[in-house]
């Protein structure tokens, strides 16, 4: 397992251990005694949670407050998402900074998503398969969801608008300045 930083404190890539021959691939998909060795201050996950999304869906910008917050081990195991966590700690140097990357089945990367940070992804393939590991279980009472197009977050979901597709409560998110 290598872990890569990003421009986000606290916000790691992970690259697992990836081994192929003839008959394809096998992948180390998480160690938790590896995982806990190269980020000591990460808690032990305790949920799996998968989606299956199509093309143009966007699912975020979502986090979880207070004790409920949840940090994230995010991968792809079919198709191809844009991963993208936004520093939502207020005392953070890199506060309200994102970082975005393609996760797909085919480069086998995942993104480590501290507590603290709203997350979010868009589909860029036909469909998409995500699995999440947290750390934390859902209290929905303490989310809070941000407009994925607020211009000052400014991230570029590399989809079309006419292809954007969103859930009702997506669609109702307030933006930061309503907040």
């Amino acid at each position: 397992m290598i872990v890569k930083e990003t421009s986000l404190k606290d916000c790691k890539v992970i690259e697992p251990a990836v081994y192929g021959d003839q008959r394809g691939k096998f992948v180390v998909a998480f160690d938790s005694l590896a995982f806990a060795k190269a980020l000591p201050q990460s808690n032990p996950f305790i949920v799996i949670n998968e989606s299956t999304s199509t093309y143009g869906v966007i699912r975020g910008l979502h986090l979880q407050k207070g004790d409920a917050a949840q940090a994230k081990l995010v991968r792809c195991v079919q198709g191809e998402i844009l991963d993208v966590a936004v520093d939502f700690r207020v005392d953070s140097p890199t506060y309200l900074k994102h970082f975005a990357i393609k996760l797909s089945a085919e480069n086998n990367k995942q993104l480590y998503v501290p507590r603290g940070f709203l997350h979010g992804f868009s589909v860029l393939s036909s469909t998409a398969i995500v699995n999440y590991q947290i750390d934390n279980t859902y209290q929905p009472e303490t989310e809070l969801a941000v407009r994925y197009d607020d211009p000052q977050l400014a991230i570029d979901w590399q989809i079309p608008e006419k292809d954007v597709v969103l859930s009702e409560k997506d669609s109702a998110a307030p933006y930061l300045s309503q907040l």
